[in-house]
């Protein structure tokens, strides 16, 4: 009965001289940037401190999504072979007939990513002398635009598929198969983009009730850097009982890699958003 409402994705990989997955991530990363360009002008922090973040934060999150990737789900591949070695940096694939070619990071991981995220903003922390929370709260407002075109960016590129569903909106992964499965993706770039407004909107109320006895959290006390991290990785998660795994060692584990590197974000969060409520009550 459901099968007339499933809907048949198979779009093109590019847009014109772009491929749509490279323009998600172009996409988010700009509307981070320009989001937390803003808050540093509301927040009166100088425009030099600003300049370098970005550049820190790109490599970051590159460096950390694909070393993530390699480590955490492909080790047996990457790291047995001196080409699998330089395939982990370059954006190649050497061929079986000896020569190579271009194919662009095919394998990103998000918790590599969150973790370079954090390597990259605390050398930043030591270079600026910025406070470390202050930094971590206002990327944290900022990171549901990215995250939630990145996950965009995979459903153009039709990976990351859910499992098997008759759920009326189930996508039918054309380049994978006919059957209908749970857009996982989908489900994750709606998730953060509510993220980006619940966020947004916090932050607002504080901003407009300056208090110190206001209920607000306050930007610099951890408490968004800490309900960012326990938002996403929670729902992470949860999200991951409707995809199917990544790769065959997964089969073996009570639960999949997604969901056991959640859970170390997930505690620190909320012990960062302990950490912030008690200091506002002390």
């Amino acid at each position: 009965m459901f099968s007339l409402l499933f809907i048949n994705w198979n779009p093109s990989l590019t847009i014109g001289p772009f491929r749509w997955y490279s323009l998600c991530w172009l996409i988010g990363l700009a509307l981070a940037y320009f989001v937390v360009r803003k808050l540093y002008k509301e927040q009166k922090i100088k425009d030099e401190y600003f300049d370098p973040l970005f550049i820190y934060c790109f490599l970051g999150i590159l460096i950390g999504a694909r070393l993530g990737h390699c480590l955490f789900y492909q080790p047996d591949y990457f790291l047995t072979s001196g080409k699998g070695l330089i395939e982990m940096f370059l954006p190649i694939h050497f061929l079986a007939d000896g020569g190579w070619k271009f194919t662009g990071y095919e394998g990103l991981a998000s918790h590599g990513g969150t973790l370079g995220l954090m390597i990259a903003l605390w050398l930043y922390v030591k270079k600026t002398k910025l406070s470390i929370w202050r930094v971590l709260d206002n990327i944290a407002i900022a990171t549901g635009t990215t995250a939630c075109f990145i996950r965009l960016g995979n459903l153009m590129n039709s990976e990351i598929i859910g499992k098997v569903t008759d759920v009326p909106w189930a996508f039918v992964f054309e380049r994978v198969d006919l059957m209908p499965r749970h857009p996982g993706q989908l489900y994750e770039a709606i998730a953060y983009g509510i993220l980006f407004v619940i966020m947004w909107t916090i932050y607002k109320r504080s901003s407009q009730h300056p208090s110190p006895n206001t209920q607000h959290p306050k930007v610099g006390s951890g408490w968004y850097f800490g309900f960012c991290l326990t938002y996403i990785f929670t729902f992470r998660f949860f999200i991951e009982y409707t995809k199917e795994i990544q790769e065959s060692f997964e089969e073996a584990l009570p639960i999949d890699m997604g969901q056991i590197l959640s859970i170390p974000f997930i505690i620190i969060g909320v012990v960062c958003m302990i950490k912030a409520k008690n200091a506002k009550t002390k």
